[in-house]
């Protein structure tokens, strides 16, 4: 098994700077780490795959609260995404509520939540945790690199990828990561600390994909979520078919603890 992790940042101007691509398919070394592919080419890139038996862990939500797309007359989640192709770009530039974070856009009273049940769920991490797909706009913002990215899920479900949990699970997989998840309570932000953290826990990395995880926070995040999904291959490779409507229509992020989150036993179902 293989895996594959995307640091999105989608939401940058040049966003191709800031998108990391990181490969690995043995314990504690990368086959790759790369960055300066557009939105457009990562995704091509991923559907043209040479190996099918691989997870693929992206960076950005792939839903949005149960209460909004009900409120959006949707069903699913790949209604949304093809909704997102549509409206996505209209979304960003009105920022009309539920949206937020624009000037002159505050937070709005919602009648639901702006977290998802699994933003909710998932552990803090130094006390942070996951921010809503609704702020698009001021510090930490996910929304506009969430909302410019779930048309490639349409697209990677249509090349043949089982999109997880909406789909049953199987090959190619594809899950939504939160690697502040998967690093740990460690100060990312500052290049010394990345260095120490990645030579500590992998001894063997190249020295390249050391460097430039050194050098760049997002190529930091694309390496360690690799790894540590690598680490924990069998837990992927046995994810059960999602039985919660909620956690269908919204998604799930996938972390090594996420089983704990709903007592779900690690025999439960299975990829062949």
């Amino acid at each position: 098994m293989r895996t594959v992790a995307i640091d999105w940042s989608g939401a940058r101007v040049g966003a191709e700077r800031h998108i990391w691509l990181a490969e690995a398919a043995e314990p504690g070394r990368l086959v790759r780490l790369e960055g300066g592919r557009s939105r457009e080419a990562v995704g091509a890139a991923l559907q043209h795959l040479d190996d099918t038996h691989v997870a693929i862990g992206i960076d950005f939500a792939f839903g949005v609260p149960a209460w909004f797309a009900h409120q959006l007359g949707l069903a699913s989640a790949p209604q949304l995404w093809a909704l997102a192709e549509r409206c996505g770009e209209e979304w960003l530039r009105t920022c009309q509520p539920p949206f937020w974070g624009r000037r002159g856009r505050p937070r709005p009273t919602l009648p639901g939540s702006p977290l998802r049940q699994t933003e909710r769920q998932v552990p803090p991490t130094a006390g942070i945790l996951p921010k809503s797909i609704f702020q698009i706009g001021g510090p930490g913002a996910v929304g506009t690199g969430s909302i410019r990215g779930m048309p490639l899920l349409g697209r990677l479900r249509a090349a043949g990828a089982a999109i997880w949990p909406f789909d049953p699970p199987g090959w190619p997989l594809v899950v939504e990561i939160y690697p502040r998840l998967l690093s740990g309570p460690v100060h990312k932000s500052q290049p010394a600390v990345r260095r120490r953290l990645l030579e500590q826990r992998y001894p063997s990395l190249d020295p390249a994909h050391l460097a430039a995880a050194t050098e760049s926070e997002d190529a930091f995040d694309a390496a360690i979520s690799a790894l540590v999904m690598l680490e924990h291959a069998h837990d992927l490779a046995s994810l059960p078919p999602e039985a919660d409507p909620i956690v269908r229509l919204e998604g799930r992020i996938w972390h090594p603890g996420w089983r704990a989150e709903v007592r779900l036993p690690t025999e439960q179902g299975g990829l062949a």
